[in-house]
């Protein structure tokens, strides 16, 4: 891929810079007061970087049962997303977040979604 692509969400956008066979580079923009899924991935394993904003991010580690943890990330804050990890973000200010990836974009199982996409794996 040599120019990034822009793909519009319901909660901002992604821009795709980087996609080969072995990894995914994406900046996500989520919008003030916005949220993605609370989902996991089966296989994709990801880590995230806050470049502007906070960010309000949820996690529970795969095969854990429970409330889900609550911390809010800045600029620099990083986190990693192994598989099976159930996680949501939602955006306190307008966020900017760094994704890379392994390539497997079809990979989610959305639990829940304000936006009426459970289950399914639309990337």
């Amino acid at each position: 891929m040599s120019d990034s692509k822009r793909v519009d969400k319901p909660w901002g956008y992604e821009l795709w810079w980087a996609r080969t066979d072995r990894y995914v580079g994406k900046i996500l923009h989520v919008n003030q007061g916005e949220s993605l899924s609370l989902q996991y991935h089966n296989v994709k394993d990801e880590t995230i970087l806050i470049q502007a904003g906070r960010l309000r991010f949820e996690t529970r580690a795969a095969g854990e049962d429970g409330p889900l943890a609550v911390r809010e990330m800045k600029p620099g804050d990083v986190f990693h997303i192994s598989p099976g990890t159930v996680h949501r973000m939602t955006a306190l200010e307008d966020c900017d977040i760094l994704e890379v990836s392994t390539p497997e974009l079809d990979d989610v199982v959305r639990l829940e979604d304000r936006y009426g996409r459970e289950g399914t794996s639309k990337p």
